[in-house]
């Protein structure tokens, strides 16, 4: 007799823990298919320290094969779902269609990089989800930052070193954060610097705090550590335009710069929308035991799911990694039992903190609602990210021990060019036309 197949879309947080909890669970006693567009699981909230020079990319990798060995990897990017012939339909990395066939399937596509009506933003900002984004972003800061330094006028060197953020979340005050260490690292002992002003920072927000979303006290916290750094934050701010050399905000002011990352948000992966499913602001909606109504077969979590959440009833769940790799062995578990392994279970959980990662020793966090700051904050950050990352612990240690006691290695590898990494891609773990795209 066949075996039946389980087909689990997405590889992020809650895909990857989906199939995890999945296989240990059914081990051999039903085919679990992987899709996903590369066959490495992303720890993204470690991508600011890859884009600062801090980490090398494959620390924040985990290979899927070799943590997920009783699961089969098909690499692709999925573009459709048959919900009545049960099939997802796939495009391969060079460009190949295929079809997969499922008795349950996991929806885990996760969320996409948030785009505003802001003229010049889509061709003119970057975002930061995935790995292409931060190796881009690295490159390129280093490369602006050089430039600066021989640049032929004061105009000139200051529009190259003023690079602006624009979202003052969890991951746009991260990459301020981190990124002004490292233009000040190249300044002070790489380069022969022959202008002021130093590179500049700012961090733009339309909330009236820096991470809105968090604990007020998190905020007060990173709001300080930043202005002491040096980085210009404005909340309540906005950009009105974007241009080829620079950005106007709401209040006219416009701001000369060849750096516009883009950190507003994100949005659920648009083929949710495109099944034809009742969905919640883009997510799919869900029951407590993540199974899709009037489709028993079919699961989802993650940022592509809305699901309630129990502790606040009327609620969903907010769309945080914290929460999406819980999701994901919640729907492991849930599918385990719809093939006869184990009992169902409702998701439930209370968030445990947070923890933001502000570069040296400096950190906000807030474990059990506990607020911290300092190099004690600094020691939990870090201490939780090597608890929830799956792999490389040892490799992450190791390269933190070395950036407190080495120089960091300011190097262009120009692997990842501008135009590979547009904003509006739905698949930002993916380099887009390699070798055509040129520099701005």
């Amino acid at each position: 007799m066949s075996r039946e197949r389980v087909v689990i879309v997405g590889a992020g947080f809650a895909g990857f823990e989906a199939a995890r909890t999945l296989s240990r669970r059914v081990r051999d006693e039903a085919e679990i298919v992987l899709l996903n567009p590369t066959d490495y699981f992303l720890y993204v909230p470690l991508l600011p320290q890859v884009a600062a020079g801090i980490l090398e990319p494959r620390r924040v990798t985990v290979s899927l094969t070799g943590a997920l060995p009783r699961v089969r990897l098909v690499l692709g990017e999925a573009g459709h779902v048959d919900l009545d012939a049960r099939r997802v339909g796939y495009t391969g990395p060079e460009g190949e269609r295929g079809e997969l066939a499922y008795d349950r399937l996991v929806l885990a596509v996760g969320s996409v990089n948030k785009l505003l009506p802001v003229p010049g933003v889509a061709e003119y900002a970057h975002g930061f989800r995935g790995l292409p984004e931060a190796l881009y972003l690295r490159d390129h800061v280093i490369r602006q930052t050089e430039l600066a330094a021989t640049a032929a006028d004061r105009r000139e060197c200051a529009a190259r070193c003023t690079f602006v953020v624009v979202g003052a979340g969890y991951t746009g005050t991260e990459v301020a954060a981190q990124g002004k260490l490292l233009t000040d690292a190249l300044v002070r002992g790489q380069l022969v610097w022959k202008h002021e002003p130093k590179p500049r920072w700012l961090l733009l927000d339309i909330a009236p705090r820096i991470l809105p979303e968090l604990d007020s006290r998190l905020s007060e916290t990173a709001d300080r550590v930043l202005r002491g750094r040096g980085v210009d934050v404005r909340t309540g701010t906005s950009v009105k335009e974007a241009g080829p050399t620079g950005i106007t905000l709401d209040d006219g002011e416009f701001i000369e710069t060849h750096t516009l990352v883009w950190c507003v948000g994100v949005r659920p992966d648009p083929l949710v929308s495109e099944l034809g499913l009742p969905v919640e602001r883009g997510r799919l909606l869900v029951d407590p035991q993540l199974n899709v109504p009037g489709h028993p077969e079919v699961f989802a979590c993650g940022d592509a799911a809305a699901v309630p959440d129990l502790s606040r009833p009327g609620k969903f769940t907010p769309m945080t990694a914290q929460h999406a790799g819980r999701q994901g062995k919640v729907a492991g578990r849930n599918v385990a039992a719809s093939l006869g392994h184990g009992e169902r279970r409702a998701y439930k959980h209370n968030d445990l903190g947070f923890v933001v990662d502000l570069g040296g020793v400096k950190a906000a966090a807030n474990p059990l609602g506990v607020p911290l700051s300092g190099p004690l904050a600094a020691a939990v950050t870090r201490g939780y990210h090597l608890a929830a990352m799956p792999g490389n612990r040892t490799r992450v240690a190791a390269d933190w021990l070395l950036e407190a006691i080495l120089p960091r290695q300011a190097v262009q590898l120009g692997l990842v060019r501008s135009g590979a990494v547009p904003l509006e891609s739905s698949s930002p773990e993916l380099v887009r036309s390699p070798g055509t795209a040129s520099e701005e």
